[in-house]
């Protein structure tokens, strides 16, 4: 991993100053629906009570939600059609073993009983706060995602939980999770994941993160509706079936 005066580390201060200073000074309208996080007790989730938001937005509230779905057929960090009725997108950190858990647990039942059905869409937002490991894990993800390998580095990346930040996304081993993950072209995975185009695209996803007043990992939006914590399956599905009903 770069050490603490390598130029990615330096950037990784940097980008986490500038993080910062955009949260602090975010006045989204949406950020009155989403201003929650998660409760750290030993379950890692919230409680059944706010796991899903009060969803009484306004008219303009849910329009700006509905448009942070992106939608875009050439994103190879999202799985699903284009047109679902329903979005779901996941703000997750590669470190975060709750994240594992709903990506080992809940998300292959939702691909199968919703995706395949042409029903939802997941869109994936990288959500890096533990740490330079996360940062690291988040940049290698994204750069297996240009050679059309993103879920399949995902699948490798949360295939067990280990403590944060102790080798687990060492550079060797990030490598190792791509070469399983089938990137092909090892050098072009290096050369992305070190560029400013993945800087710009994990700022990105993390300035909308912050903007909703997300601070904990993992936290989705399903069409206007936030659901913090790896919840039970039925929660999601309920949400997800009650987004595609009123998206009718």
């Amino acid at each position: 991993m770069p050490s603490s005066s390598s130029p990615a580390a330096s950037r990784v201060r940097r980008r986490n100053r500038t993080l910062a200073a955009t949260a602090a000074g975010l006045t989204a309208v949406v950020a009155a629906v989403l201003a929650l996080t998660l409760d750290d007790g030993p379950s890692g989730t919230a409680s059944q009570d706010s796991a899903v938001a009060d969803t009484s937005t306004s008219d303009a509230q849910s329009s700006a939600l509905l448009a942070l779905a992106r939608r875009d057929t050439d994103d190879p960090l999202a799985v699903g059609d284009a047109d679902a009725p329903v979005v779901m997108i996941e703000y997750s950190d590669f470190q975060c073993p709750y994240c594992g858990k709903f990506a080992r647990d809940t998300e292959p039942e939702l691909i199968r009983s919703y995706v395949d059905e042409g029903v939802l869409r997941i869109e994936w937002r990288n959500f890096p706060i533990f740490g330079e490991e996360s940062e690291a894990a988040a940049r290698a993800a994204w750069a297996a995602g240009q050679q059309d390998r993103f879920w399949e580095f995902h699948d490798q990346a949360y295939s067990k939980t280990g403590k944060k930040n102790t080798g687990a996304f060492s550079t060797d081993k990030l490598t190792a999770m791509a070469k399983a993950a089938g990137v092909t072209d090892l050098d072009k995975w290096r050369t992305d994941l070190d560029s400013d185009a993945a800087d710009t695209a994990i700022r990105r996803d993390q300035n909308e993160g912050y903007s909703l007043g997300v601070t904990s990992t993992p936290a989705f939006l399903i069409n206007d509706v936030p659901v913090l914590g790896a919840q039970p399956v039925d929660t999601f599905k309920q949400t997800i079936e009650a987004a595609a009903k009123a998206a009718r």
